[in-house]
């Protein structure tokens, strides 16, 4: 018997006597010590269909015309409530795409692990430290001891997706179900997760369902693979079959998305837009009653650049290493020391209201979209906000041109613009904030992992998107990625980091090709 069966499986949303069908007749299924990927653009089901197997989607609206889903010969479909609370987080186990809507942002890490071990397992306080300690160790967070005291603002995007994985796994459970698990997370400790996942597959013959868009991540870990389109699965072989001979066209349109070209090349000539000067940044670590300072973390020690328009800068490195932390103190959104030169203005010196003026030149696509959009407005409202503060002469008909021209950019319907970000797929929701972000024509725009949470074919796309909008409007990217095949097709400069210092620097292709540093190089070796 299987561990997890999925028999001609339909979801669908039902609001106002209209049906629209997510999901149409998917069948797959999960053995114990199994792992099966699922795989698809975003909007093709992927995460709706892991969500069902939990019984986690309000119902009404969604409701499930035909078929069943089983958990070891039980069905979830037809269980009332105790039995779900049974199965949930004890036997089903599950990783969220987005790790900060995840995570509770009022309590600190050791609080919300502890929840876990104490309801599941049953585990007292010191029992559980200890548990608790292994399995962030075991995730590689770094200092375990010490970020138990953290909260989720401030760990990294990476990091905080280690926690909701080492969540997880405190459970042991006999299925787990991964939903783009290593979406944030750099190369390095990818391969750290999937080594731990393969390992605790075996130490508990767990089985694992497993969704995700990097095709190479596939590769590396999975047995069987489901290919999604539009609510409907293409095509299902073993891992090796379909990547040697796939045998629908979406399934080798998937394979061949992989990004490629590199970026047209940049004039160094003229003076630089932005130049950065020994950029520094450090936070004071407090302690006691009165949170006296005891000492300061060190995120960025040393930064020096310069930044023409219409050129990429790319920094890569490890979650942890300063990267997104470089991006918020050029937005001036944190303190910094060391000097920022924008357009020959010294941002370093200026107030928040003499950076005001500023704003509109220099946006932002933030890594994690469903925390970066609100969720009261609509997307109409979410694109056209900044049009409302920068460009207040424009009535509302010529800001809904512009935002039906921005959507269709990026590859949006237009169509949707009154829906709500709870509507869209994750890769949807980023390509709002993107659309967000270009409508203002900045001459720099700071790109915080935009395209992490894409599948490839549509990463494709938005890169593709970038480059012609560089060329057009000689537009300048700060592009921060632990995607190294993005980066080599985007970037015109490289800057490495490790744990706030710069590791190594200078023009993207003489990096790739005759790499320095040996940190470097293992970064390339695990791409």
């Amino acid at each position: 018997m299987a561990l997890l069966s999925i028999q001609d499986l339909s979801i669908a949303f039902r609001q106002g006597g209209v049906e629209r069908r997510v999901v149409d007749g998917l069948s797959l299924s999960v053995d114990a010590g199994e792992t099966v990927a699922l795989v698809g653009e975003s909007g093709s089901g992927k995460s709706v269909t892991a969500l069902s197997v939990m019984r986690l989607l309000p119902s009404p609206p969604v409701v499930y015309p035909q078929g069943d889903i089983q958990f070891a010969g039980q069905s979830v479909l037809h269980a009332d409530e105790r039995t779900l609370r049974g199965l949930r987080g004890n036997r089903i186990a599950m990783i969220f795409q987005e790790p900060m809507v995840s995570l509770n942002p009022l309590h600190n890490i050791e609080k919300q692990l502890y929840e876990v071990l104490s309801l599941h397992r049953g585990m007292r306080r010191e029992a559980a430290r200890a548990e608790m300690l292994s399995c962030l160790e075991r995730v590689g967070i770094r200092n375990a001891t010490r970020r138990l005291n953290d909260f989720p603002h401030q760990l990294s995007g990476g990091e905080r997706q280690r926690v909701m994985i080492a969540m997880a796994l405190l459970t042991q459970p006999e299925l787990l179900i991964a939903d783009e698990p290593t979406t944030a997370l750099d190369v390095t400790v990818q391969a750290q997760i999937l080594t731990l996942l393969k390992e605790l597959k075996q130490e508990l013959n767990m089985g694992l369902l497993f969704i995700t868009h990097n095709l190479n991540i596939v590769r590396q870990l999975a047995d069987s693979v489901t290919v999604m389109r539009n609510g409907q699965a293409v095509e299902h072989n073993s891992t090796q079959q379909l990547f040697a001979a796939p045998q629908h066209p979406y399934t080798r349109q998937l394979l061949d998305a992989e990004p490629e070209g590199r970026p047209e090349p940049a004039d160094t000539q003229q003076a630089p837009l932005l130049k950065v000067d020994n950029l520094q940044v450090a936070f004071p670590i407090k302690k006691g009653l009165m949170r006296r300072t005891v000492g300061y973390h060190h995120a960025l020690k040393s930064l020096s650049f310069s930044l023409h328009p219409g050129e990429t800068l790319g920094l890569v490195g490890e979650s942890g290493s300063g990267k997104s932390t470089t991006g918020l103190a050029l937005l001036r959104l944190i303190a910094s020391g060391g000097d920022i030169w924008f357009n020959n203005q010294p941002l370093h010196q200026w107030n928040r209201k003499q950076m005001l003026p500023v704003r509109r030149q220099i946006q932002v696509v933030f890594q994690d979209p469903n925390s970066a959009l609100n969720p009261r407005l609509n997307v109409l409202q979410i694109i056209a906000e900044g049009l409302q503060v920068h460009h207040p002469e424009l009535d509302a008909g010529q800001r809904e041109a512009k935002v039906i021209n921005a959507m269709e950019e990026v590859g949006l319907d237009p169509e949707t613009r009154q829906r709500y970000p709870a509507e869209f797929s994750g890769g949807q929701r980023q390509r709002i904030a993107i659309a967000r972000a270009l409508i203002l024509q900045p001459q720099l725009i700071i790109l915080d992992e935009p395209t992490s949470s894409l599948d490839r074919s549509v990463q494709k796309q938005i890169l593709a998107l970038l480059k012609k909008l560089q060329q057009q409007h000689r537009l300048a990217y700060i592009f921060i990625s632990h995607d190294l095949q993005v980066v080599r097709s985007l970037c015109h400069q490289v800057v490495v980091l490790q744990q706030g210092e710069v590791v190594e620097q200078g023009e993207c292709e003489k990096i790739f090709n005759t790499p320095q540093q040996e940190y470097t190089r293992q970064l390339l070796m695990l791409a």
